[in-house]
């Protein structure tokens, strides 16, 4: 099985809600969230924060998009370690938005706070999980320092955003 961290941008790309997103983008995401649902385990942190930032973006009912579909199943098999896995990340005292796992390179301190779970779960999970990017630009900014760090992230969508090497 296949370990993912899924950035809210692509279930929302997935359920069409994204106005610039390509067709392309769109199929991408939705190929990315099916390929999950048939053999991945997807890495959630235990404190809640990556599910309250899809629910507040996405549709609990499942309804209309793929995308709400996502919302919908992960949140139903978060404590299923067939289907997901749950890591703990340390908030700083300092700042909630930044955590202990998140890399200590100075390249990394604009990398956007919002994204930085993504980060910690990846590096707290032990998993070496793909994180999976559809249109958010940080993710192709930082790249190289992210890469460095030793994380995997796949550009579901190239047309619109490409790393920056």
């Amino acid at each position: 099985m296949s370990h993912f961290v899924v950035d809210t941008n692509v279930p929302v790309v997935a359920s069409g809600r994204h106005a610039k997103a390509a067709p392309e983008c769109v199929i991408n995401c939705v190929d990315a969230l099916e390929e999950i649902y048939r053999q991945g385990i997807v890495i959630i942190d235990d404190a809640d924060l990556i599910l309250r930032e899809y629910r507040r973006k996405l549709n609990m009912s499942g309804q209309p998009g793929l995308g709400d579909g996502f919302m919908k199943w992960i949140h139903s098999v978060q404590a299923d370690e067939r289907h997901c896995k749950q890591v703990r990340i340390t908030p700083l005292a300092d700042n909630p938005d930044n955590f202990l796992e998140f890399p200590t390179n100075a390249h990394l301190t604009k990398f956007d706070p919002h994204d930085r779970k993504f980060v910690a779960v990846a590096m707290s999970s032990k998993v070496d999980p793909e994180i999976l990017n559809a249109v958010d630009s940080d993710w192709a900014k930082d790249y190289t320092a992210l890469t460095e760090a030793g994380l995997h992230i796949k550009f579901l969508c190239p047309q619109h955003v490409k790393p920056v090497r």
